[in-house]
């Protein structure tokens, strides 16, 4: 396991501080764990940012200093995955200004949705998108909530032929929902998956992860934490010793590595604006994963919570 030490004085110059495990190689900074892309085999880091109300802010250095340091701490630890929305308020325009801001546009993948009824709103809006994000070619353009699917479907298509995405996806955030993604992923040609997933909301496991591992649906989780929820249950307690098995020195740690093993989920994109919490996030994608009989144990131990 690596020393916090070690990885400090190699990621000092940067002003970083994070307990990164799985380093093997002192001489060499940590590599994030990855898992392919299955319609390319494109590898993708395992931990991302999601945006929505962090970056949802106005523009005084008070408010973006904080976020661009969330935005160093994630490229500096391996991570490159934003997700975003029209949805999420100002927060495609605040990190398309904080990419160019820390040159970064060319290590993001970036990722963000279509939020609106009828085709041409649609386009309408998606070139927004593309204008706030300070981009010609977005990497992953997702249909938000599933909100009119079979008429930006089509664009989307279109857009991906020409060339200005990548991939498309769908996504939602509720369990009622999860069939409906089920449906669209068995009977379209669909690249990504978003959905809301975590240890104390297991729904996903029930038919749309195993639907996407089967047609090859790379796959996204949002809301890993129950928009903090989970860490009222833990608050004030320890570690329990046996998760250093696995390589986890957080509680955040122990929520992520818990999706991350569970071999269908690509990328997990918890939502912060704060540097130290990127940090941490970061640390779930190094080290050894929880393997089936210690995911058991991880249940067990949260429902006993």
């Amino acid at each position: 396991m690596i020393l916090r030490s070690t990885f400090l004085k190699l990621l000092g110059a940067a002003g970083l501080a994070a307990t990164v495990p799985g380093m093997t190689d002192a001489t060499a900074a940590p590599k994030m764990r990855t898992r392919p892309i299955p319609k390319t085999g494109e590898a993708l880091p395992v931990i991302g940012l999601g945006t929505w109300l962090g970056f949802d802010v106005g523009g005084s250095e008070d408010e973006r200093a904080p976020l661009r340091n969330v935005l160093k701490n994630l490229f500096a630890g391996g991570g490159t995955v934003i997700d975003s929305s029209p949805m999420y308020g100002n927060a495609e325009d605040v990190s398309g200004d904080l990419l160019k801001y820390i040159n970064a546009h060319k290590k993001s993948f970036l990722a963000t949705k279509v939020w609106t009824n009828g085709r041409q709103s649609g386009i309408d809006q998606m070139a927004q998108s593309f204008r706030y994000m300070q981009t010609d070619v977005m990497d992953l353009m997702q249909i938000h909530n599933l909100l009119d699917w079979d008429t930006h479907l089509k664009t989307l298509r279109a857009m991906k032929e020409k060339g200005t995405i990548r991939y498309i996806g769908i996504t939602h955030y509720t369990s009622g929902a999860l069939n409906d993604l089920a449906d669209v992923i068995e009977r379209e040609p669909i690249d990504f998956v978003q959905m809301a997933y975590s240890i104390g909301v297991r729904d996903a496991e029930e038919r749309l992860l195993p639907v996407a591992a089967k047609k090859g649906v790379a796959v996204l989780v949002n809301r890993p934490y129950e928009g903090g929820d989970l860490f009222g249950s833990v608050r004030g307690k320890k570690l329990p010793a046996w998760v250093k098995e696995f390589d986890c020195q957080s509680w955040g740690q122990f929520y992520l590595k818990f999706i991350l093993s569970h071999p269908a989920v690509s990328c997990v994109i918890p939502g912060t604006s704060k540097p130290h919490h990127m940090l941490d996030n970061l640390g779930a994608g190094y080290g050894r994963l929880p393997d089936q009989a210690q995911r058991a144990k991880m249940l067990s131990f949260f429902k006993d919570l």
